[in-house]
Formats: C-alpha cells, sequence, structure tokens
C-alpha cells in the first residue's frame, strides 16, 4: 500500500497540530511517525486511517497499481492503539471469529495456531474482560499482524508489554510485518528501531491563530 499526503493539516479549534505535511511513503516501507507526547502523532494516524478528516490537504492510497477510495480504506488496514478497545464481552474464541469474519487470515492461519503465537491458548473461552493489560496487548497485535492486509498501523504498540513482550513484538513484526506496509506511531526507539523512514511530526507543528 503506498501513501501519498499532500499538503496535509489538522486544526483544532486555532491551533494547528500539523501543517503542510507532505511526503509518500512507498508500498512494504516500514515508517515511524514520532514526535514527544502530545505533539500530534496519533492525529496524524487517526487521520491516514479515516478515523479523523484533515482539516486541509488530501491523503491518496495506492495498492496494485490502483487507487483506494476514501470510503474503502477500512477494508485494506488495520490499527492497534490504547484509544480503541477491545470488545470485552467476548471470549478469545469469539473474538477471532468476529474480527476474521472481515479480514482473512494471513497464510490461512488457523486460530488455534493464532493463540498459541500470543501465548493465550489456554485462554481460549476466557471473556477478553478477565485477560491482564499485557494480554489484551498481545491480542490487538496478534489481530493486526495476523490480518492478511497491506497497511498496518500501530499507535505504542508495546504499551503494556514487559522486555520479554518487547522482544515478542519485534518477532512478531519480523515474520508477519513482510510485504506490509507499516506506520509506527512511538517516541520509543525500541518500537520502531527496523523502521526505514521517519516522519517527525514537530517539523510539522505549528501554532497560528485565525
Amino acid at each position: 500500500m503506498e501513501i501519498r499526503l499532500e499538503s496535509a493539516g489538522k486544526r483544532f479549534q486555532y491551533d494547528w497540530i500539523f501543517k503542510s505535511l507532505t511526503t509518500v511513503i512507498p508500498e512494504g516501507e516500514a515508517i515511524a511517525i514520532t514526535g514527544s507526547n502530545g505533539s500530534g502523532k496519533s492525529t496524524l494516524l487517526k487521520c491516514i486511517a479515516g478515523l479523523n478528516p484533515l482539516t486541509e490537504g488530501n491523503v491518496y492510497f495506492h495498492w496494485k497499481n490502483q487507487e483506494v477510495n476514501d470510503a474503502d480504506i477500512f477494508n485494506h488496514l488495520v490499527i492497534s492503539a490504547p484509544y480503541l478497545e477491545l470488545p470485552e464481552e467476548f471470549q478469545l474464541l469469539e473474538l477471532l471469529q468476529f474480527h476474521f469474519k472481515f479480514k482473512r487470515p494471513f497464510n490461512e492461519m488457523s486460530f488455534d495456531e493464532m493463540m498459541d503465537k500470543m501465548y493465550l491458548k489456554d485462554h481460549k473461552f476466557k471473556p477478553i474482560n478477565q485477560f491482564s493489560s499485557g494480554m489484551k496487548q498481545r491480542l490487538k497485535l496478534g489481530l493486526c499482524l495476523f490480518s492478511d492486509v497491506p497497511l498496518v498501523l500501530l499507535d505504542e504498540p508495546t504499551s503494556n508489554l514487559d522486555e520479554k513482550g518487547v522482544l515478542w513484538y519485534l518477532e512478531l513484526i519480523g515474520s508477519y510485518g513482510k510485504g506490509k506496509t507499516l506506520l509506527i506511531c512511538s517516541n520509543d526507539p525500541r518500537e520502531y528501531g527496523f523502521c526505514h523512514q521517519k516522519i517527525h511530526v514537530e517539523d510539522y507543528k505549528l501554532s497560528q491563530r485565525l
């Protein structure tokens, strides 16, 4: 999935979060969106995902040499972020069954294989509301990276993970992120050390009054 941002800007009331952002994210590249806390990393990711509209400018998506319409982009992406909640009334198996009604499993992975890779196989019938924060984070990342889509958006991917969990995340990226366009929102170099390019939000952050 190639992404083109042209003069993209987002404003809340009178404050520009970012402005005049023009860049091309090549298909299959891993890109870090960096910046200090509150700088607008998550806002940019939401705009790319279509969760928030841009105030000005445009974002274009191309996949397999064809432009993807904004209204259809949700079919081609997955997102994991602290502000997106899991449906906690579902059991683990039920959630996997629900999610993969809408996304195709990567390499036709079985649910048992997914649960094994997430170290959640013993919790197959446990409701998500009984999961620890670390288990929920592994589940979020698994749902994203086990989905056969060309665009993966990850915001603070190792939040609630210990050192062992960080290594697991990096292994997951190495095994299931190949060939996908990856956008990693983070100010922790451990999370994006494999990225080939950075978008530093503060380079496009202006304080303007209308």
